[in-house]
């Protein structure tokens, strides 16, 4: 009988490797001996805290997470139809593959500009500029997704006469929440640094907008406090809501079924 090693709980886990970074971090801090260029973890909470206090914090990263809450939304509904449609149809996706890849390599920048130029510098260029950048991304995870569908359950569907909504529900979805939950995993990832960009270029409010405040200010510990203080948001977010979205949507691919 072999015994397994224990292992150590998530969290724990998580506290350490996350106390590692902030202990390389004030290393790399008093190696630089310079806080003007690299400010030392209590220098930049205490920008942190002076920004919560005032209410500024909350102000702009509330207007952050809208913008990101809405973007995300509508890249992940237009995406995945999209994706799905073009996985399924195989003549419609060699018409549009071409369109496709156009989309997936346009710069980000490119059409952000483009947004706030055609359509002027207000909130509809800015979430319309971060939706574009996304889709093709959960486009792309979906259509592969599409293409991988069973079959065998299709057919079972309709030997049983399963009605369209008991098909999504119970063959098509199942399927393809492991596809759903990895374009989530990596558009919250992604989308987030595309939206501080967005506030960067164009707008007067957000994490972005005090970023490049701060950047013209050379307030380097202001930069890092905005940073990371939205950084630690997209980690609560993360492991509180998309990796246990992501180990449901697995869970039934890992079942091995009855024993026999």
């Amino acid at each position: 009988m072999t015994r397994t090693a224990p292992t150590l709980p998530d969290r724990l886990i998580l506290a350490l490797s996350l106390a590692g970074f902030v202990a390389f971090w004030w290393g790399l801090s008093a190696l630089k001996a310079d806080p003007r260029v690299l400010p030392a973890p209590p220098e930049v909470l205490a920008t942190l805290w002076a920004e919560a206090a005032s209410g500024r914090l909350w102000h702009h990263m509330g207007a952050t997470l809208g913008r990101v809450a809405l973007a995300f939304g509508l890249s992940m509904l237009l995406g995945s139809g999209l994706g799905v449609m073009l996985g399924r149809i195989p003549r419609l996706d060699r018409w549009l593959g071409p369109w496709v890849t156009i989309f997936l390599n346009l710069p980000a920048l490119v059409v952000i500009v483009l947004c706030y130029l055609w359509i002027g510098l207000n909130e509809t260029a800015a979430i319309a500029a971060v939706t574009i950048n996304k889709t093709a991304m959960v486009l792309v995870t979906l259509r592969e997704g599409a293409r991988t569908l069973s079959p065998a359950l299709a057919d079972m569907a309709q030997v049983y006469r399963f009605s369209r909504m008991a098909r999504l529900r119970h063959i098509l979805l199942p399927q393809l929440a492991p596809f759903i939950a990895a374009a989530a995993r990596t558009g919250l990832a992604i989308i987030w640094k595309i939206v501080l960009v967005v506030e960067f270029l164009g707008r007067s409010s957000g994490v972005g907008f005090q970023i490049h405040l701060k950047f013209q200010l050379f307030d380097i510990p202001g930069v890092l406090a905005y940073a990371l203080s939205f950084v630690a948001v997209m980690l609560v977010i993360d492991y509180a809501l998309i990796q246990p979205f992501e180990r449901r949507a697995t869970a039934w691919r890992n079942q091995t079924g009855p024993n026999t």
